[in-house]
C-alpha cells in the first residue's frame, strides 16, 4: 500500500469492488462464522468412463468423420514434444518423463528428471524442445520444485520451475534449473518464440491472493519473457522500471494453461483458466494488462460475477471467452493438409464444462481474416474425457491427451472414408 491510498497503482475504489465480491462468495468477514465459509459448492464426484482401446470413429462437422488411434498406460498426462525421429516425450503431472513411438508406450520412465513435488495440481508441466534441437539437443520443462523450506507458507505446491536438459536418445542428461519464479500450486505453460526467447506463464488464483497478478513487482499472474539461458532479455517491455520485474512480459493473467504461435504473425497466444466461468484466449502484446482480477467475463465458484464492469480502460479485452467455463488446457493451430477445411483454425483442450464432470472436450474455433471469431465446434464429448493439451505433430495430424489416472494419447486422423463437405 502506497501514501496515496493506493495499490500499486489501483485505487482503494477499485480494490474494494474485487474485496466486496470476494467477500459475497467467501462470507462477510464481519460476521463470525463457527466455521470456514464455502467457496464452491460441494463436487460432483463422477468419474470418466474407461476409453475405448480404438481405433475409434467419430462424426464432426466440417470435416466429417476422424479417427482416433489410442496409445494408453500414461497416468496424468500434462504436456507432450515431438522429437525429430518420430518418438513423443511426454510429461506425466505425477513427475515422470515418457516416449512413445510408433504410437507404443516405453513402459520405462525415463531418467534424468530432478527431484519433482507432485501435491494437489503442481508436478511436471510443460515440454518444449529448443529451437536448434538438432543442434544442441535440449528440452526444456516446467516444474515444481520442492521448497528449501517446507510446509511454508505459499510452498504446498512447490517452486514453479523452468530447466533444461540434454537429451541422448534414452535419457536427460545435464539437467540444470534456468529460472526459478515464485511458490505456487498453479500451472506453467511454456513456448519458444520466434524470436527465440522462451514465453512462460505464472498462474495465480482467486482473491485475495488474486491481486498479486497485478502486482508488477511480483511475478504471479504474469508471462515471463526470457532467454534460453533463463536470463532477461534487454528489450522486455519493463526493463529498467522501478517497482517492476524485469521478466514480465504480460501480466493480470489468472492460470494460463495454454501457450501457442499464431502461424502468420508469430504472436503469442494464450489461453487462461476463469473461475467458474471467463476461461479465455488473448492475443499477447508486450506490457500489456490482461485485467485479472480487476476485469474478467466469469463467475465465481459460488455464482457473484467477478466484476460487473468487464471492461476498463488499460486492461485488454480477450479474443475468446467462454460462460460457463470449460476448463480449458492446451491450445494449438492447425497449419498442416491432412485436414484442409481446419486449416488456420484453433483447438483447445476442455476438462469440464460449467463443473459438471464427464463433458471434456475438444473445441474447434475458426475465424475470418481479421482474427474474429465464426464458428466453435465441439467435438470427442462422446468420450467422456478430460483433454489436457492438444498439439499438432511434424506429421500433419493432431494429438490430444486425456488428463485421467488411465489417461491416453490419441492421434485424431481423417477416417479412411472421410470426405470434407
Amino acid at each position: 500500500m502506497r501514501s496515496n491510498g493506493t495499490f500499486r497503482g489501483y485505487s482503494k475504489g477499485c480494490l474494494a469492488v474485487i474485496m466486496t465480491a470476494w467477500a459475497g462468495v467467501a462470507g462477510h468477514a464481519q460476521q463470525p462464522a463457527p466455521r470456514r465459509a464455502p467457496t464452491a459448492p460441494p463436487p460432483i464426484t463422477w468419474p470418466s468412463p474407461p476409453l475405448a482401446d480404438g481405433p475409434i470413429v467419430l462424426d464432426t462437422g466440417i470435416q466429417h468423420q476422424i479417427r482416433l488411434v489410442v496409445t494408453k498406460g500414461l497416468n496424468q498426462p500434462f504436456s507432450m514434444a515431438f522429437l525429430p525421429d518420430g518418438g513423443i516425450l511426454i510429461a506425466e503431472r505425477p513427475g515422470r518423463l515418457r516416449i512413445v513411438r510408433n504410437g507404443v508406450l516405453d513402459p520405462n520412465p525415463i531418467a534424468g528428471l530432478p527431484k519433482i513435488q507432485a501435491q494437489g495440481l503442481s508436478g511436471l508441466m510443460d515440454l518444449a524442445l529448443h529451437p536448434r534441437f538438432s543442434e544442441n539437443h535440449l528440452v526444456y520443462f516446467t516444474y515444481h520444485k520442492p521448497p528449501e523450506t517446507p510446509g511454508g507458507p505459499g510452498n504446498n505446491g512447490g517452486v514453479i520451475t523452468l530447466a533444461r536438459g540434454r537429451w541422448d536418445g534414452a535419457a536427460l542428461v545435464e539437467v540444470r534449473d534456468v529460472f526459478s519464479a515464485i511458490a505456487s500450486g498453479n500451472a506453467s505453460r511454456i513456448v519458444f518464440g520466434r524470436d527465440g526467447m522462451v514465453y512462460m506463464t505464472v498462474g495465480i488464483g482467486d482473491p485475495p491472493a488474486a491481486m498479486r497478478a497485478q502486482d508488477p513487482n511480483d511475478l504471479a499472474g504474469k508471462v515471463l519473457r526470457l532467454r534460453d539461458d533463463g536470463s532477461v532479455p534487454p528489450d522486455n517491455p519493463f526493463v529498467g522500471r522501478a517497482g517492476y520485474r524485469p521478466e514480465i512480459y504480460t501480466l493480470g493473467h489468472r492460470n494460463a494453461l495454454g501457450l501457442a504461435v499464431e502461424p502468420d504473425t508469430g504472436a503469442i497466444w494464450e489461453c487462461e483458466n476463469g473461475p467458474n466461468g471467463g476461461d479465455e484466449i488473448n492475443v499477447l502484446q508486450p506490457g500489456k494488462n490482461y485485467g485479472w482480477p480487476v476485469v474478467s467475463f466469469g463467475r465465481f465458484y459460488l455464482g457473484p460475477r467477478v466484476t460487473e464492469h468487464p471492461w476498463q480502460e488499460g486492461m485488454e479485452q480477450p479474443l475468446v471467452f467462454w460462460v460457463p467455463a470449460i476448463a480449458i488446457s492446451g491450445m494449438t493451430f492447425y497449419t498442416g493438409d491432412k485436414f484442409p477445411n481446419w486449416k488456420n483454425n484453433v483447438f483447445v483442450g476442455g476438462m469440464r464444462q460449467g463443473e459438471v464432470p464427464r463433458s471434456g472436450h475438444l473445441e474447434r474455433i475458426d475465424f475470418n481474416d481479421k482474427w474474429e471469431e465464426l464458428h466453435r465446434e465441439s467435438m470427442l464429448r462422446e468420450l467422456q474425457q478430460r483433454i489436457r493439451d492438444v498439439r499438432q505433430g511434424p506429421d500433419g495430424y493432431l494429438y490430444v491427451l486425456t488428463a485421467e489416472n488411465d489417461g491416453a494419447l490419441m492421434r485424431i486422423e481423417p477416417a479412411p472414408a472421410a470426405s470434407g463437405r
